[in-house]
């Protein structure tokens, strides 16, 4: 009679036979391909994360050819896809693998470990789908299959669960096919055992389910509730001359960081009081009071713990700034083609797309 273990993995490997969607980094062995795709799947779903994957490696086409790219080209290829902080790694991490690894990946999952940027979820799928290392993933689809096949009530958001999860992972991974078994956990999380309505009434685990028999499908996997977001107001002055408009690269102790955007004034409150609005500007700028208002439009973007509402106001120039001023608040004029080229946050991506693109 087969073991608990092997009944899992077998079952999940051959639905994973007959269901598995066809993705290109399924169907390459390389190192370089595989640890790309995973970053970018990291941010988003699969759908909205292939056309990146595509990109990246059209114009990436090995490790070194974005060991050496520019940073901004980077940033911007990544653009829409957030947590720009995961590209400046990315960037990091391929550079760590030409200067210290001679431009080979290392083939364990510990030495894996040793790269910035790749944490435990990274490392094993690199480590299984490229070498066939047995160490098993464990990212939220494998949570929730694990959780509601064994029965584990424990909170999958907090660091000691990890480890729990880890062992019962550990434990069901396939020794002689892992490559496929991670794959198939986590497809199946993905496309049967769904967060919400999962397919239960075709699962070929049903009899097995922990969650299933005892009528707890929707309360697992437990994981706590996220914090609260915080709520900022962001006023952009669009500062235009001679067509051409001033941008600032933003700084790295904040969101969007090494993206390029307009100067702004952060205020408590979405609509400031004008009067005191209009004479911070002018004083920050080093101008006279020049009379400017809002487009009218409120431009919201959601953030994992961030609410940010933005209003833009377009401030046509007769004159340059001073070049002291320039520097002191980081501003430089840019043509518009080259706006098209930097990195960019979606929000004022989707701003520049409605008035200057």
């Amino acid at each position: 009679m087969a073991s608990t273990s092997s009944f899992f993995s077998n079952t999940l490997i051959d639905w994973y036979h007959r269901h598995r969607r066809p993705l290109p980094w399924r169907e390459t062995t390389d190192p370089y391909a595989i640890w790309l795709s995973e970053v970018i799947l990291q941010q988003t779903r699969v759908r909205q994360g292939l056309p990146y994957y595509l990109r990246f490696i059209e114009r990436f086409p090995t490790v070194q050819d974005l060991a050496k790219a520019p940073e901004d080209e980077v940033l911007r290829l990544w653009q829409g896809l957030g947590y720009y902080s995961r590209a400046r790694n990315l960037h990091h991490t391929a550079k760590q693998v030409v200067s210290e690894f001679g431009g080979r990946f290392p083939d364990t999952y510990t030495k894996l470990l040793q790269l910035k940027g790749v944490g435990t979820y990274t490392a094993a799928a690199i480590a299984s789908f490229a070498y066939r290392e047995p160490v098993a993933v464990l990212d939220g689809n494998v949570y929730r299959v694990l959780a509601r096949v064994f029965g584990r009530h424990e909170n999958i958001a907090a660091p000691a669960s990890k480890k729990v999860f880890e062992e019962i992972a550990n434990a069901q991974i396939s020794l002689e096919e892992p490559d496929t078994y991670n794959q198939a956990i986590m497809e199946f999380g993905a496309i049967q055992c769904t967060p919400v309505a999962p397919d239960c009434l075709f699962c070929p685990l049903q009899q097995e389910c922990f969650a299933f028999q005892h009528g707890l499908v929707n309360v697992l996997p437990v994981k706590e509730k996220a914090k609260s977001s915080r709520q900022r107001y962001f006023h952009y002055l669009v500062l235009q001359h001679e067509g051409k408009l001033y941008l600032k690269k933003r700084p790295g102790n904040d969101i969007w960081q090494s993206l390029y955007d307009f100067y702004t004034i952060e205020t408590d409150t979405l609509h400031p009081a004008p009067e005191l609005f209009h004479k911070q500007a002018s004083e920050a700028l080093g101008i006279p009071k020049i009379p400017f208002s809002s487009t009218g439009k409120v431009y919201k973007h959601v953030l994992s713990h961030q609410k940010i509402s933005a209003q833009f106001y377009l401030i046509s120039l007769p004159f340059r700034l001073r070049e002291e001023t320039e520097e002191t608040i980081g501003i430089k004029l840019y043509t518009i083609e080259e706006i098209e080229a930097l990195p960019k946050p979606i929000l004022i991506h989707s701003f520049l797309n409605e008035h200057f693109f």
